[in-house]
């Protein structure tokens, strides 16, 4: 035990330090110099320290991006080898005969400990972003929201839980299927009920208070042809100076949503320009693709966790503390897998959003026929985010659902050219 628990913190050392390296001396996130004082170069819409904090805030918003996955893995590695799972089992086991209520006494006792072991990535993650003035919320409000996520995380995953091992234990070969079969009814209602459901527990949301620009949004969707009587707004402006807008939700309880900050920051052109792109998603079918690609990748990854997961019990079952995957304590064990296989099918996933992004601002410029807007939309994204206009590769592939703010700008550029 005690030469896992040291390898995998040695691995863990190692990994950080190279991550380290590469973000803060190996990457050049400069422009290529034939851009330079294009609008693409951010020394054009950006003042000197803004270009600085940038750099900063960027740097090490990924470095803990790059340190939280292996973390979150190092976690479920020393929730089994120091035997927490088993004992969490046990104890479940003590207090009821009833397998659903110990399903439920079990996830709460892993949940905590897990989100106790996280905590401290995610506290450094929020100060982070109040010192670079990104975040505004007050620490009670960032806790109030990681406690509504504790409980709906809670709720989701006892229920997943107890039916995915009920299956485990009725049919040991092939309930990585039946639990994919289950899943696709589920996953469709999540997406059908997250706009009215759960969104509404972390943020108000209500119609656009700007009638006129509502006016403008709802023309621009009937030229879509897209069927909508409201644009939705949120407040976020209480916890961020961050811009965002995007579309939510399937079938009738489908939403278009701007952030209020987005309403504050720009002009209604760009602010239009926006709207079109999210009218894109819609309008190319991008929801209900990303949901078919997740559930053929779900599939897949249930299948290999099956495999994977017998190999591992096969040979270092003692090791982890768990007698038998029938029992709910190789949960850890399952979690460690599907975290590990989506972190490598990340790149991918990644690579698909980005195309979709492509499309949806090919749309919204033929829609708008307004290149300077959108320009001026994705520089003044860059500048509220703080973001780097020419990110290092390893972020690009592993962080960036949407293209580069050099990418989306050098498109529209090149693209108003050819047109």
């Amino acid at each position: 035990m005690k030469k896992i628990v040291l390898g995998s913190f040695t691995l863990f050392v190692v990994y950080a330090v190279l991550i380290w390296l590469y973000l803060f001396q190996w990457s050049d996130t400069s422009i290529p110099d034939a851009l330079k004082g294009t609008s693409v170069d951010p020394a054009t819409f950006m003042n000197e320290r803004e270009l600085v904090l940038a750099q900063e805030y960027s740097q090490i918003k990924d470095f803990l991006f790059f340190l939280s996955v292996p973390y979150e893995w190092l976690g479920f590695v020393l929730v089994l080898v120091l035997g927490f799972s088993r004992k969490f089992s046990k104890w479940a086991k003590d207090i009821t005969k009833m397998s659903a209520l110990q399903t439920a006494i079990y996830v709460f006792w892993l949940s905590l400990l897990l989100q106790v072991f996280t905590f401290p990535l995610d506290w450094i993650s929020y100060k982070l972003s109040m010192a670079y003035n990104i975040t505004t919320q007050p620490f009670t409000s960032w806790m109030k929201d990681m406690t509504i996520d504790f409980w709906i995380s809670l709720i989701m995953v006892c229920l997943i839980v107890f039916v995915l091992y009920t299956l485990i234990n009725k049919s040991p070969k092939r309930w990585w299927l039946y639990a994919w079969l289950l899943s696709i009814p589920f996953t469709l209602f999540i997406t059908f009920i997250q706009p009215v459901v759960i969104d509404p527990l972390y943020n108000d949301f209500y119609p656009l208070k700007d009638k006129q620009l509502e006016e403008k949004i709802l023309h621009l969707a009937d030229e879509a042809s897209i069927p909508t009587d409201h644009v939705y707004e949120v407040n976020m402006s209480e916890k961020t100076n961050s811009m965002n807008a995007y579309v939510t939700g399937i079938g009738a309880n489908s939403r278009i949503v701007l952030w209020d900050t987005t309403l504050n920051k720009l002009s209604d052109n760009e602010i239009l320009f926006i709207m079109a792109h999210e009218m894109g998603h819609y309008v190319k079918k991008h929801i209900y693709v990303g949901i078919a690609s997740a559930l053929v990748l779900s599939l897949v990854g249930l299948w290999m966790t099956k495999k994977l997961s017998d190999m591992i019990m096969r040979k270092w079952g003692t090791n982890l503390k768990v007698k038998s995957f029938q029992d709910v304590s190789s949960l850890p064990l399952i979690l460690l897998l599907l975290s590990v296989l989506t972190f490598a099918v990340s790149p991918a996933t990644n690579l698909l959003s980005r195309h979709h992004e492509v499309q949806s601002d090919t749309y919204a410029l033929e829609l708008t026929e307004d290149k300077e807007a959108a320009v001026k939309t994705f520089q003044a994204l860059s500048r509220s985010g703080l973001s780097q206009v020419n990110p290092p590769f390893l972020v690009k592939v592993f962080r960036y659902s949407h293209p580069t703010i050099l990418e989306r700008i050098e498109f529209m550029e090149e693209h108003n050219k050819e047109e």
